[in-house]
């Protein structure tokens, strides 16, 4: 049984066992938006609903190989389990979307049940275990469609080699293509990595699901949660699988709008691995295309702004290991009048104790970060 003791007034709570002087997980709170353009004075207050975005290290890639850095008691699945839970607890949260979640069935559907959460995952493809979640709290929402994101897809969306065109550039990674295979094609997975049909055959999926929310407005939302390739050499298998999330998404709000007579806010959460300011980065916030010419084509349809960026700059880092401490997780949304950003969960610095030697620790059981924000849908 956990109790809690305040280290930091509305900053964080530490845990520690009754049975052991081990500390627990720390539980960061939110803090609110400064008075300024993006909290109004003049309004009614709206409904309110918090969103966190996590990648909690799924349990296939822990090994003290990958961290020996880390306590070894920290890394246990037992330990890191429920400590991954008291995190996830204390958030707080109506919707929770988490990446790298291993033991879906096993673990975390029934335990988030407990808390209220109903679900929805998709796993990987290949040999992968893991994959992402939404979790929702009923009682705030209900799912009214969803849609798996497979990146894979991506293999029979390229335009057959012999037509493609030197001068298309990276544009032609979402040309449609034939989708006649051959027995070699089902045997690319060993094949040239410069192949196209190798190289973006990541097995990295999303989700993405329309929400009405439970209150007298009756707003739509929809939320996309999606873990991108983890590679910073293959630069243009992110960007496409960037584009291929937005052109999803616009079609998936194009249909919501039509099915339901509503203009959804939209929602992209998740671990980008990309870090500020790269290609990836800056498509997604501004669409400009930076590896090829920049057309019409290449401009998402949804105009998208991280909540950080948006509110206070992005974190110092999200991720953070001795060998690399950056920002690699997001939570973007589309401005529009019907929905603000009016809080965020607050970060750890660079010098705070708890993340001092690097993660995954007694303190945070992944070696990600989670990150949140509190919305407001205007009345």
């Amino acid at each position: 049984m956990l109790k809690c003791s305040c280290l930091t007034p509305r900053i964080r709570i530490a845990c520690y066992s009754k049975m052991s002087s081990t500390p627990g997980p720390i539980c960061r709170k939110f803090v609110p938006v400064e008075q300024s353009e993006v909290t109004s004075i003049s309004k009614d207050a709206g409904f309110k609903f918090r969103l966190v975005s996590y990648n909690i290290l799924a349990q296939a890639y822990v090994k003290s190989s990958y961290f020996p850095h880390s306590p070894p008691p920290s890394l246990k699945w037992k330990a890191r389990s429920q400590a991954v839970l008291t995190v996830l607890k204390s958030l707080e949260a109506d919707f929770l979307c988490l990446q790298e979640v291993d033991e879906y069935d096993t673990f975390y559907k029934k335990n988030m049940e407990s808390l209220g959460y109903a679900s929805i995952h998709v796993q990987r493809g290949g040999r992968k275990r893991d994959g992402c979640g939404i979790f929702y709290k009923q009682n705030n929402a209900e799912l009214v469609i969803e849609e798996k994101i497979d990146y894979n897809d991506l293999v029979e969306l390229i335009e057959d080699e012999k037509n493609s065109s030197v001068d298309n550039g990276d544009k032609n990674l979402l040309v449609v293509g034939t989708k006649e295979k051959s027995k070699a094609d089902n045997e690319v997975e060993r094949g040239d990595p410069n192949d196209p049909r190798v190289r973006l055959k990541r097995d990295c999926v999303g989700t993405m699901a329309a929400f009405r929310l439970n209150s007298p407005l009756c707003h739509h939302i929809i939320i996309a949660n999606t873990h991108l390739y983890w590679d910073p050499e293959w630069a243009d298998v992110k960007i496409a699988q960037a584009k291929y999330l937005l052109s999803r998404l616009s079609g998936f709000q194009k249909l919501v709008s039509e099915k339901f007579d509503c203009s959804p806010s939209v929602i992209v959460a998740g671990d980008f691995n990309s870090v500020p300011g790269d290609q990836v980065y800056r498509y997604l916030v501004s669409g400009t295309n930076v590896v090829g010419p920049e057309t019409a084509d290449e401009v998402p349809k949804i105009p998208l702004s991280s909540v950080y960026s948006f509110t206070r700059g992005e974190p110092e880092f999200t991720n953070c290991t001795p060998g690399f401490t950056d920002t690699l997780d997001y939570i973007f949304f589309s401005p529009s009048r019907d929905i603000k950003p009016i809080s965020y969960l607050d970060l750890p610095e660079a010098e705070s104790s708890d993340v001092s030697g690097g993660l995954p620790n007694y303190f945070h059981p992944s070696d990600h970060l989670p990150i949140g924000a509190e919305f407001e849908v205007e009345a």
